[in-house]
């Protein structure tokens, strides 16, 4: 199953996701990604959050994913909201 993450820093928390984006990063490299990144603030440069499209096989996956997240550990995010989700189009636009 194809799960939608939309994970919103805490305000004022760009030091934590900096600090801990090299653990995160190598994290979720370990999972079947269609697509992550982070999301920005207006200035189209200065990250606040982060979208994640992933395959795992059940909803406990979706949730042990989340908690071992090192971003989720260090208490990077304000919300999570998380959906399950169904690729109809995809374009690599890369």
């Amino acid at each position: 199953m194809l799960y939608f993450i939309h994970c919103e820093d805490k305000p004022d928390h760009l030091n934590v996701r900096i600090e801990n984006r090299t653990a995160h990063v190598d994290y979720i490299k370990t999972f079947h990604l269609l697509a992550a990144g982070p999301t920005l603030a207006d200035d189209e440069e200065t990250m606040n959050g982060s979208v994640i499209i992933i395959d795992l096989p059940h909803a406990a996956a979706l949730q042990d994913f989340l908690t071992n997240d090192p971003y989720a550990k260090a208490g990077l995010f304000q919300n999570v909201t998380t959906r399950p989700w169904k690729k109809v189009i995809f374009q690599d636009i890369t």
